[in-house]
């Protein structure tokens, strides 16, 4: 038998060398990898949070009402700003009250003025043959949890005057998308005209026509916000063609949306416009 090869110790030596220095290249890879993935994963809120120490989850909702125009008026179920001079709300903030099942509330149609409204607010006489719909700003839709709800979005401080192709069309359409978000989480809600290109006035009480409507959309536990800003006019375009960032409604109409939010994450989620994110 011819004699058995000696190992060539410095060839196995160099072997156990690069193996360790494969084993800690890839160790420093997947540390550098697992902290990258782990800072992109972080939510907008994470990240936010190692600038700014204040908590959104400890706001209320009850804190964050838009400022700009309107007075006060507070019901059980939503809150708006009246402007007196366009006898309708500037803004309606609320949460959607969505029953189930048999307890969902019926529609009432008890269309008329709202007492809280210390100026008083339009008549329902106002819009009768104007041409316009009734249109509400806070859903009667989005209030099926009692009686008492769906009853609060029929005063007219509530209505605007909506082209009625319009509000039966691609505004019943934002509507019901909205409210399928309500139906799966609690979210927050911003509607209301724009008084640019206005249509003109109906009624002894001159109400404003608004050119344009709004609404803009808060959720809370995900921290994601969106805005939509559509014309009074019929549409046969999608929904997903209106969406625009909080910013760029809070330009166009003057108010400031959920001004109690940290800045550093006000300033994240107004900037945002991805309606795929919802």
């Amino acid at each position: 038998m011819g004699k058995r090869r000696k190992k060539n110790k410095t060839q196995s030596g160099f072997k156990i060398f690069l193996y360790l220095v494969i084993v800690v290249l890839l160790f420093g890879v997947g540390y550098y990898y697992y902290n990258d993935i782990e800072y992109l994963g972080k939510t907008v809120v994470e990240q936010v949070k190692s600038v700014d120490n204040t908590s959104a989850d400890e706001i209320n909702m009850a804190d964050c009402l838009p400022q700009g125009d309107g007075d006060i008026v507070r019901h059980k179920y939503y809150v708006l700003g009246y402007s007196e001079e366009h006898e309708q709300a500037v803004w309606v903030y609320y949460t959607p009250c969505i029953g189930k099942g048999n307890g969902k509330a019926s529609r009432t149609n008890d269309f008329r003025e709202d007492p809280v409204v210390e100026t008083g607010s339009a008549d329902p006489i106002d819009y009768k043959r104007s041409g316009y719909d009734r249109g509400h700003l806070c859903p009667a839709g989005d209030m099926t949890l009692s009686q008492e709800a769906m009853s609060e979005t029929f005063f007219m401080s509530n209505m605007s005057p909506q082209v009625p192709s319009f509000n039966r069309g691609i505004w019943k359409k934002l509507e019901e998308q909205v409210r399928i978000w309500g139906a799966r989480e609690v979210i927050w809600v911003v509607a209301g005209p724009v008084f640019k290109d206005v249509k003109g006035e109906i009624g002894v009480n001159k109400v404003t026509v608004p050119g344009y409507y709004y609404k803009v959309v808060y959720s809370p536990s995900r921290k994601e916000m969106i805005g939509f800003i559509m014309p009074n006019a019929q549409s046969k375009k999608s929904i997903v063609d209106y969406v625009v960032s909080v910013d760029s409604v809070e330009v166009f109409t003057g108010l400031d949306f959920f001004p109690q939010l940290p800045d550093s994450l006000e300033d994240c989620l107004e900037a945002a416009s991805n309606i795929k994110r919802w």
